[in-house]
């Protein structure tokens, strides 16, 4: 059974991975994907009545990270079909490409600590969608995105959905991880901005024309901007005090963002006012890219529900012998295996007897499976939302991005091993 669901899960992969030779959507691969190894587990399992109810439980998380993506894309789509992003853009007054992507790696990878992740990638990537004429430039800042998002995201304990667990477990501390994998998580991020910037060293930006607006429509989208952002940054807050999932707040937070945009807009032409609205920002919204993660994390979780992903866990230990190795392989391998039942499995593996809070080897795995994910476009949340937001091509990424992404990987368990060893 193990078997048979590894070979269906490496070509669903590969469907995925050349979806642009074979034309077909990602997300048909996905779901096929997915859809079959919970069928081969279903069928093959000794109680199928017990799968089936495993089955509802990981939906439950895969649909609580679903309306998360779903929300904030929303919200989003809100903000620049208002307009929003024209505040920022117009105060973006550089026409240098190195330094606009200084700028934007620089917000996304503290935007990232405070929201998540996965929000700040789709608010950046849109924000640039502004800034940027030309495709190609897109695709590489977006790809940059990425990493920043992943490395701002590793050293708070909101930013990354791994780091929350391992907080939540009791693993780490907030203070003692954004102390300690702060200056890591930035060379993460620094080196392959560096990098790009190199490559867009006396390239100009076209100037960008903004529509002009009214003062009343001026009025209306500052109000949007400011209430989606926010209530954007109000989720993580609502998680901590409420202690309810991610995509409550993020829910709560659509559900006010429709009421306020249904108060600005009640008296226009209807016409006007269902441009505005959030029915129309739902139908904007890319459909196909949330299919597409379902899909994935459909599949993943079939892996992990045979024990496939806990016996990869035990393999490592077994093979490798060694703290630091073990985290970077689950590392590099959360680039091809969703990082959140890799460090689940790790969790249940190492006890706290074994590792107390704040061993070094929990802040490890932090930074290296929040981080490794960069490494394949689908490797992480973020890579996915900004997959479909963008269309990057699989391959396009694996040639141009990747690279990068280990090259900051690699400077990051640098400078964590050096101040590992000089910084007690």
């Amino acid at each position: 059974m193990a078997i048979a669901i590894i070979v269906v899960f490496v070509l669903g992969y590969l469907a995925i991975a050349f979806e642009h030779p074979l034309k077909i959507n990602k997300a048909a691969s996905a779901l096929i994907t997915g859809v079959l190894c919970w069928t081969i587990y279903m069928v093959q399992g000794a109680d199928p009545h017990a799968a089936g109810e495993e089955l509802i439980a990981h939906l439950g998380e895969i649909a609580s990270i679903l309306f998360f993506l779903l929300g904030a894309m929303t919200i989003v789509e809100l903000i620049d079909s208002n307009n929003g992003f024209d505040f920022i853009t117009r105060r973006i007054t550089t026409l240098n490409k190195s330094t606009l992507l200084l700028i934007v790696s620089t917000i996304t990878f503290f935007l990232s600590a405070l929201l998540d992740n996965l929000t700040t990638s789709i608010v950046m990537v849109s924000l640039c969608s502004k800034l940027l004429q030309e495709k190609e430039d897109r695709l590489w800042f977006a790809g940059m995105i990425i990493i920043a998002a992943n490395a701002g995201g590793a050293w708070s304990p909101l930013g990354d959905v791994t780091t929350t667990m391992l907080w939540i477990g009791g693993q780490i501390t907030a203070l003692n991880i954004i102390k300690q994998l702060f200056l890591p998580s930035l060379a993460v991020c620094i080196l392959p901005m560096l990098l790009m910037m190199y490559r867009f060293r006396g390239k100009k930006l076209a100037p960008v024309t903004l529509p002009d607006c009214t003062p009343a429509e001026n009025r209306d989208s500052r109000v949007i901007l400011f209430a989606g952002v926010g209530f954007l940054l109000f989720v993580p807050a609502f998680k901590t005090v409420t202690h309810l999932p991610p995509f409550m707040g993020m829910l709560l937070a659509l559900g006010v963002m429709w009421i306020i945009t249904t108060l600005l807009h009640k008296q226009k032409e209807p016409e006007v006012a269902e441009k505005y609205a959030v029915a129309t920002a739902l139908q904007k919204i890319d459909s196909p890219s949330i299919l597409f993660f379902l899909g994935i994390l459909l599949a993943i979780s079939a892996m992990e529900a045979t024990g496939i992903l806990k016996q990869l866990a035990v393999f490592l230990t077994d093979t490798l012998h060694g703290d630091h190795r073990i985290g970077i392989a689950l590392g590099l391998l959360s680039a091809v295996v969703d990082n959140v039942p890799l460090v689940a499995a790790a969790q249940g593996m190492y006890d706290l007897s074994t590792y107390p809070t704040d061993h070094h080897f929990w802040e490890f795995l932090a930074l290296t499976t929040g981080t490794g994910g960069s490494a394949i476009i689908i490797g992480s949340a973020a890579g996915v939302a900004v997959m479909g937001i963008e269309e990057i091509d699989f391959i396009w990424y694996l040639k141009k991005i990747s690279l990068l992404a280990l090259l900051g990987f690699a400077a990051g368990i640098a400078v964590f091993f050096i101040q590992s060893h000089f910084v007690q």
